[in-house]
């Protein structure tokens, strides 16, 4: 009996640790696109929105997004049913700097426009949260 007890946790233990290193993998395969975007840090991020060619992308929703924003950020809620045909409308050879409230749904959007073929990407996963915290500059 006491056997077949440790038998039993140990395979459990090893079954949540198989299942956390899947999980893990699974996401970074989508926060990044499966390699086609990269993560980017707060510092990264503030640098190259400055630069005229990269394009803000903030996929929150749109109250979120009124509430205040990124100086200079379009708004395309990843959420949205229409995402798709609206992210699709825009040019794919751009570089993108995409971000949400603290990353999962920035990830979710690189991973849904690195599937339509956009090349550039860059999934800001501090996202608002960090940008407020650190006292960045806020458009309303």
């Amino acid at each position: 009996m006491k056997t077949t007890w440790l038998s039993l946790l140990t395979l459990s233990l090893l079954a949540v640790g198989v299942f956390a290193v899947a999980r893990r993998n699974c996401a970074q395969t989508s926060a990044t696109g499966a390699g086609s975007a990269k993560r980017i840090s707060l510092e990264e991020f503030d640098k190259l929105r400055v630069q005229t060619n990269y394009v803000i992308l903030d996929v929150r929703s749109p109250s979120e997004f009124a509430a205040g924003h990124v100086p200079g950020a379009t708004n395309l809620n990843v959420s949205a049913s229409d995402f798709a045909q609206r992210v699709g409308a825009l040019p794919k050879d751009k570089p993108y700097l995409v971000h949400c409230a603290a990353g999962a749904r920035s990830a979710r959007a690189v991973g849904k426009m690195s599937q339509m073929g956009f090349k550039e990407l860059y999934d800001f996963s501090g996202g608002w949260g960090e940008w407020k915290k650190a006292g960045k500059p806020v458009e309303k």
